[in-house]
């Protein structure tokens, strides 16, 4: 008895090879960038959409048994619609906040899209899977520079700790300038420590990273004449 390979298996292999080629391509740039979920993760995930994909096109159609007379009616996206609901909870995993600012979102965005590009290998949509990691890798790395070059708004509020006979105008107007604008502040006058309290908020208007920005603040009212107490930014 003759054995004859069917093509299909192998043409279904080349699909999940695809997938896992592309998402890793996603992932090695974040890796190169140190964060967490990285090349192996990219891979897994676009990889695992992919195969998820091709099962919820076979399941749905294996063993059917129509009467003569009726139509096959089955729902082959009921497993892939799955896929979306259980990146997400893997995306959240990524997310987190350190200190002001919130990180892991980009790399939370790409394992969505690295999920979206293994389902579209899945499907055999070679072309639109290609081209979203090129848009990808687009959006990861030269946008990267664009978004470097724009002034961005960036709000904070920073404590000032004075004795009640200095003028918070003073603190007020040595914070101001033209990257820095007073949105609203607040007054607390301890009169048994004599002690006053001022909650600044501020807008922020930087081109590069805001920290910097932040410690200059801080040096301006350390090398002024204002009797300063403390002085903190507070988190939002």
């Amino acid at each position: 008895m003759d054995f004859i390979l069917s093509n299909e298996p192998w043409n279904l292999l080349g699909r999940i090879l695809l997938a896992a080629a592309l998402g890793g391509i996603l992932g090695v740039e974040r890796d190169i960038h140190g964060r967490q979920a990285g090349l192996r993760t990219h891979l897994l995930v676009s990889a695992g959409a992919a195969l998820f994909f091709i099962l919820s096109t076979h399941i749905a159609t294996f063993d059917v048994i129509v009467p003569i007379g009726f139509t096959k009616v089955t729902d082959p996206g009921r497993i892939a619609a799955q896929i979306v609901t259980g990146i997400g909870f893997l995306g959240a995993g990524v997310i987190l906040k350190e200190g002001f600012t919130v990180v892991g979102l980009t790399t939370a965005a790409c394992l969505w899209i690295s999920a979206a590009i293994g389902m579209a290998s899945g499907a055999g949509l070679y072309i639109i899977a290609t081209c979203t990691t090129v848009l990808g890798l687009f959006s990861l790395i030269l946008l990267r520079w664009f978004e470097r070059s724009l002034r961005k708004d960036t709000y904070r509020n920073l404590l000032v700790s004075i004795p009640n006979e200095v003028d918070v105008r003073q603190v007020i107007e040595l914070v101001k300038s033209e990257e820095v604008m007073i949105t609203s502040f607040g007054i607390e006058r301890n009169y048994e420590t004599l002690m006053t309290n001022a909650r600044i908020s501020l807008r922020l208007f930087y081109k590069e990273d805001v920290d910097n920005l932040s410690h200059l603040i801080i040096e301006k009212l350390e090398q002024s004449h204002i009797p300063l107490k403390a002085v903190k930014w507070l988190r939002p």
